[in-house]
């Protein structure tokens, strides 16, 4: 396969060129305009944030998105799929408000929001892949009934899958709920007895009633427990480890055969931004210090080579003070250091690449182009 175009812009401005022209200028120059989108619904996916969470995109960039593809022809809309744990956006009702607390309504993104796979996250398609590990992904109704597929991605770290970007804003993103727990499905954690001091905090956070505290210790009820992975994030002791049958790897395996899915003969464009480059997913009802300095927007056609030029950028950027990195590492610059593997080393974000390459999502081998 040969190199792919990865298009980047970094964050210098000057009164004739703010953030949103240049957004602008970098996805046109990366092509988006050779995709023919008129009459044609477009499903932006985006993620809205959870409420208490602030390192989400803005919804400025998608109203500029939004404004540009209606202008090629386009019926855009902005949508995400419903959450498996406990939150602000485990259902319809719930994910519009927290959505709108965010910012984001018709007004300031210029566009409407439908939340993918419907009220109560049941509303999805089976899309047939005969995947090694997902025959046919469910994925949100809205989503897989769309003509064309653009993300838009804020690039960040992921407790479970090393890092977040194109491939876990599509893969997990627009499962629907019983997609997301068969992503989940065999990663159900364990408890080190040894470790957990009986803080709690997994007891209160499970969505599932599946953690109590039995002589001041976290045991899991696995009847209950449906893997959805919240206890081994949340636990600051590395008591709730992942289960000795499923790995990082795995996850991001699926997460890769679920993009598949969803890009499955649909024209598709990708944007990440590489801003306030939070440690974990925006999922959390908080965000941590970021990692490093903003960086850029980067736009391809090509998810996979997106994924690796944001990594490879964030590996070559010095790390920030005061974050969850120099809390447990002496404080150097770390340019070239693989930034995700010192914040979550159990996950293997290099081995999702590779199966998404190897499935034919893309190519890790790119050509990085600069847009002024």
């Amino acid at each position: 396969m040969s190199k792919s175009n990865v298009y980047f812009t970094n964050l210098r401005t000057s009164p004739s060129r703010n953030l949103l022209t240049k957004m602008e200028r970098l996805v046109k120059a990366a092509g988006i305009e050779n995709i023919d989108f008129k009459k044609q619904f477009v499903a932006i996916k985006i993620h809205f944030g959870e409420p208490g969470n602030l390192a989400y995109l803005r919804p400025n960039y998608a109203a500029r998105m939004a404004n540009l593809l209606r202008s090629l022809g386009g019926k855009p809309f902005l949508t995400d799929s419903n959450t498996l744990y406990s939150g602000g956006r485990s259902n319809a009702v719930d994910h519009l408000k927290s959505a709108m607390e965010n910012g984001y309504n018709p007004i300031s993104a210029q566009c409407d929001i439908i939340i993918a796979d419907g009220l109560k996250g049941t509303d999805y398609r089976e899309i047939p892949i005969d995947g090694e590990y997902c025959k046919a992904p469910k994925i949100g109704a809205a989503i897989a009934d769309a003509d064309i597929i653009l993300s838009m991605n804020h690039f960040k770290g992921h407790e479970q899958t090393g890092f977040g970007g194109a491939l876990k804003n599509l893969g997990m993103g627009c499962a629907s709920v019983g997609g997301k727990l068969e992503l989940h499905s065999a990663s159900q954690p364990i408890v080190i007895q040894k470790n957990c001091i009986g803080c709690n905090i997994c007891v209160k956070h499970c969505a599932h009633d599946a953690i109590h505290l039995v002589d001041r210790k976290a045991e899991i009820n696995y009847d209950r427990c449906v893997g959805c992975g919240q206890c081994v994030a949340l636990c600051q002791y590395n008591a709730a480890v992942l289960g000795e049958d499923d790995t990082s790897e795995r996850l991001n395996y699926k997460i890769a055969e679920y993009t598949k899915a969803v890009l499955k003969d649909k024209p598709n464009f990708h944007v990440s931004f590489i801003m306030n480059v939070s440690p974990e997913c925006d999922c959390w009802n908080h965000n941590d210090a970021a990692i490093i300095p903003d960086l850029g927007i980067a736009a391809s056609f090509d998810p996979v080579a997106l994924d690796k030029a944001c990594a490879d950028l964030v590996t070559a950027a010095p790390v920030l003070q005061n974050n969850k990195i120099t809390d447990h590492h002496s404080h150097d610059h770390h340019e070239g250091t693989d930034k995700f593997c010192l914040i979550h080393p159990n996950t293997e974000w290099k081995k999702g690449l590779e199966y998404a390459e190897k499935i034919g999502l893309g190519t890790q081998d790119y050509t990085l182009i600069q847009v002024d």
